[in-house]
């Protein structure tokens, strides 16, 4: 009985330690501010965070937008990010030069400024 209690402890703590290890901040992201302006290749706005594919100067750039209560508060939707449409994302790219990825702080799509995190400037 306690070997079993042991072994469902075990099992319970490692499949509660992985959404902990998946949430990975923003450490990863240079602190100066950064722009990239390009065409939409593909959106997902899903957990745990949205990513969007965006062309920019023959380049292929990932950018992470908010989780998706985020999103939807800021008014930045699917429909919004679709196929073909130009947007300007601002925010911090990745420490690693090599990497084209970005966390976007702010998406400008169609002449309107989506804030995702309005308490960073």
């Amino acid at each position: 009985m306690r070997l079993r209690t042991l072994i469902i402890g075990g099992a319970l703590t490692a499949v509660l330690a992985v959404p902990a290890l998946a949430h990975h901040g923003w450490r990863w992201a240079e602190d100066g501010n950064f722009e990239l302006t390009g065409v939409v290749v593909e959106a997902r706005l899903g957990n745990p965070h949205g990513l969007v594919t965006v062309e920019a100067n023959g380049e292929t750039w990932t950018v992470e937008v908010g989780q998706p209560w985020r999103n939807a508060r800021a008014g930045l939707t699917d429909d919004k990010l679709a196929p073909g449409v130009e947007l300007t994302a601002s925010g911090h790219r990745s420490t690693d030069p090599g990497q084209l990825l970005m966390k976007a702080e702010r998406i400008i799509v169609g002449g309107e400024t989506h804030d995702l995190y309005p308490d960073r400037d």
